[in-house]
C-alpha cells in the first residue's frame, strides 16, 4: 500500500507528541504555506544564511559545474528552488556548450510547491529537463533516478543541521548508498558563530519565523482532523543549546491543551508552559563536518565560504 503524507504525519505524531519532551520532525514545517513562509524568512534582515550561501553559489557555480561535469542534479528539499537557479544556469551553459542534455530533479514532500516551482523552472530553462519527484529524502529507501553521466545531489540551506548526530550519520550513509561511485554531493552548512546573531536569525522582529513555527500546529490540525487545537494557543521559542552547538525551536503552550485527534482516535494533553520541539539547527566546525562526510564514504573535493566566514558549501564525491 502506498503511504500518503497524512499517514506519515500520523506515524510521526504518535511517535513524537507523547514523548518527553514532545517533538515532531522538522519536515512537517514545510507544507505549501510553510515553504512560502520560509522563503519569506530568507529575506528578513536577521536571517543571514541564505544571503551568505547565495553569495557563495554566485561566485562558485561555474566551478562546481566544471569540476563535476554532471549530467543530472537532484536537489533535496528543493522548495521554491531560488538559489538553485545559480547552479542551473551554470550547468545549462556547460551542457549546451558540450551539446548534451542536462536534467534537474527537484525532490520535495510538498506536492503543491514542487509542481508550481517545477513548472516555472521548465519555462525559464527550456534546454533543461525538469523532472520533479515527490519523495521524503530522509527515507532509508531513498532511490535516485538514473543518469547518462555523473549525478550531483544537492542539499542546500543548512538543512543538514536539522538532523541530530545519529540522524545525520544515517542520512549521509543512505545518501552515499544511493549515489554511484563518481557521483557528487553538494552540501550547504551553517558554521558556529556568535550566539546573539544565531538566536536573532531564528527569532526575527517581524515575527515571520514565529508564524513559520506555529504553522506546524495548522499542519497537525488539518492533517489529523484535530479538535481543540489552535495556532494561537502556542508561542514561538528559539534558544541556543551550547552543548550540542545548535539552535532549537520550540512551541510553548499558552494554556492547558486538550486535543482529540480524530485521525488517530487519541487524545493529547499538554499543560500550560510545556514545550514541543519542532526544529534543531546545528552549526558546524568545518573539520568535524569533513569527518562526518568521510565516515559515510563521501570524500571532500573542495569547499567554499563567504567573505565573513559565516557559511560553507562543501563538494564531496562518492
Amino acid at each position: 500500500m502506498t503511504v500518503s503524507i497524512d499517514d506519515a504525519l500520523a506515524v510521526d505524531a504518535v511517535a513524537g507528541l507523547w514523548a518527553d519532551p514532545p517533538t515532531l520532525p522538522t519536515k512537517w514545517l514545510y507544507d505549501e504555506r510553510g515553504s512560502l513562509l520560509f522563503d519569506e524568512i530568507t529575506r528578513v534582515p536577521e536571517y543571514y544564511p541564505t544571503r551568505r550561501e547565495t553569495a557563495i553559489l554566485r561566485a562558485g557555480s561555474a566551478d562546481i559545474a566544471a569540476v563535476t561535469d554532471a549530467a543530472m542534479m537532484v536537489e533535496f528539499g528543493s522548495g521554491t528552488s531560488t538559489k538553485t537557479r545559480l547552479l542551473l544556469r551554470a550547468f545549462a551553459e556547460r551542457a549546451s556548450s558540450a551539446g548534451r542534455p542536462f536534467t534537474y530533479v527537484p525532490l520535495d514532500v510538498s506536492t503543491e510547491i514542487l509542481e508550481s516551482s517545477s513548472a516555472e523552472l521548465a519555462l525559464d530553462y527550456p534546454d533543461i529537463g525538469v523532472e520533479p519527484m515527490v519523495a521524503d529524502f530522509t527515507s532509508p529507501d531513498l532511490t535516485l533516478p538514473a543518469a547518462a553521466g555523473p549525478r550531483i545531489a544537492v542539499f542546500l540551506g543548512g538543512t543538514i543541521g536539522n538532523f541530530d548526530v545519529a540522524e545525520r550519520a544515517a542520512f549521509l550513509r543512505t545518501l552515499a548508498d544511493a549515489l554511484a561511485p563518481g557521483d557528487y554531493f553538494l552540501l550547504g552548512a551553517d558554521l558556529i558563530k556568535d550566539t546573539g546573531r544565531l538566536v536573532a536569525a531564528y527569532n526575527d522582529k517581524a515575527g515571520v519565523t514565529a508564524d513559520f513555527n506555529r504553522n506546524m500546529i495548522e499542519v497537525l490540525r488539518t492533517g489529523l482532523d484535530a479538535q481543540g487545537l489552535y495556532v494561537d494557543d502556542f508561542d514561538h521559542i528559539a534558544r541556543w543549546n551550547p552543548a550540542r552547538h545548535r539552535i532549537e525551536m520550540w512551541l510553548r503552550a499558552r494554556r492547558d491543551i486538550d486535543v482529540y485527534f480524530a485521525a488517530l482516535d487519541r487524545r493529547w494533553r499538554l499543560p500550560r508552559g510545556a514545550d514541543v520541539l519542532t526544529e534543531i539547527s546545528t552549526k558546524f566546525d568545518p573539520g568535524d563536518l569533513a569527518d562526518e562526510l568521510a565516515a559515510a564514504g563521501l570524500d571532500v573535493v573542495k569547499s567554499w565560504t563567504d567573505d565573513a566566514g559565516d557559511f560553507q558549501v562543501t563538494l564531496s564525491r562518492r
